[in-house]
């Protein structure tokens, strides 16, 4: 069950991402996928750092955190169009 909360937490994280980046993310279906992944992101960096969180909101915050970050790094590969 604890599984579950995870990937809610994740959807949840990826949305709020979506929300906070410039330019809105890459839609909420990839927003949502990334926020699963940016969650495992986050919880393997704060672990890194000796950092554990606790309860929901350190869940979603180390989640969110995670899933800006990949929310960024993958935006730095997206083509951009070429303005003529």
């Amino acid at each position: 069950m604890e599984f579950v909360w995870y990937i809610i937490i994740g959807i949840l994280a990826g949305f709020l991402a979506g929300k906070l980046m410039r330019g809105g993310g890459f839609g909420l279906l990839v927003n949502l996928l990334l926020g699963i992944a940016g969650g495992v992101l986050g919880g393997w960096l704060f672990g890194l750092f000796g950092f554990t969180s606790a309860g929901l909101a350190g869940n979603l915050l180390t989640s969110l955190i995670g899933a800006v970050l990949l929310l960024w790094i993958v935006s730095l590969f997206r083509r951009r169009p070429v303005n003529q």
